[in-house]
């Protein structure tokens, strides 16, 4: 009877133990192939990323070798140009942190590239059809041949290569000097977070008002004409508006990004 129940345990071992061998490790991504978002937006309100002075990333800036490929990170980007392939990433990393630690939102001004500093800001153009737009680099990628940036889902719609999934493009980084001290508190970036903007004056206000009461931020309206929109902040830590954008998020508004004042 002892030696039967050994077995019995033993085989119980062993069961467990393959089961767990045998199971598929854990992903990364929760889909395998990259997508646009569900409801495409409008680029009416996309603006360009602004650029300001910001000390490089502790994160992401070093020498790195992938796949056997050895890259250097740039260390004077100024007056920098590149023409190559423009592609774009969406869904798939949506939420996940980018090279630097930062959050990739698809809907916000950003890129990926292989060598430039993080962050850098980049003047974007597509040869194919002369659009332009800055992006702010805060990740590492694209590593296929030919391919030189890897624009968010916004960048990638406002210069139209959504609809032909790559494109022409040149790149032209845009410095900005570090400011003298009696200059720097000036220059300290600001951030909001734009969570909705609606022709109902009435209602835009009152979506302000319930966010800033159930987030603790400060929350305004600014209208144009019969355009109003609503701006969480603003923040001088681009982390706490990175929380705030994912709060927002969270409760439905999507289509929520971050500014720069």
């Amino acid at each position: 009877m002892i030696f039967r129940n050994l077995v019995l345990g033993m085989l119980c071992v062993i069961t467990v133990f393959l089961a767990g061998c045998s199971s598929s490790p854990s992903k990364r991504y929760s889909i395998d192939d990259d997508l646009a978002p569900d409801s495409p937006i409008s680029v009416e309100h996309i603006e360009d990323a602004q650029p300001q002075y910001e000390p490089y990333s502790v994160g992401g800036n070093r020498d790195y070798t992938l796949k056997g490929q050895r890259y250097s990170i740039i260390k004077e980007p100024q007056g920098f140009t590149q023409e190559g392939i423009a592609s774009w990433y969406g869904k798939k990393f949506h939420g996940h942190l980018t090279s630097n630690g930062e959050i990739y939102d698809m809907y916000s001004m950003s890129a990926a590239h292989k060598t430039l500093p993080i962050p850098s800001y980049v003047k974007v153009t597509n040869k194919d059809n002369g659009k332009t737009a800055i992006v702010r680099v805060n990740d590492r990628g694209p590593f296929h041949p030919g391919r030189v940036i890897d624009l968010s889902y916004a960048a990638a719609t406002k210069l139209d290569v959504i609809r032909t999934g790559t494109a022409n493009v040149r790149l032209e980084v845009i410095s900005v000097e570090k400011p003298t001290e009696q200059h720097k508190q000036k220059a300290i970036p600001k951030f909001v977070v734009q969570v909705a903007s609606s022709q109902h004056e009435e209602r835009v206000r009152t979506l302000a008002k319930d966010l800033s009461q159930n987030l603790s931020v400060k929350s305004y309206v600014n209208s144009d004409k019969n355009l109003h929109r609503v701006f969480l902040g603003p923040f001088d830590d681009y982390l706490l508006t990175q929380k705030a954008l994912e709060q927002v998020k969270l409760m439905g508004y999507s289509s929520a990004f971050i500014k720069s004042l």
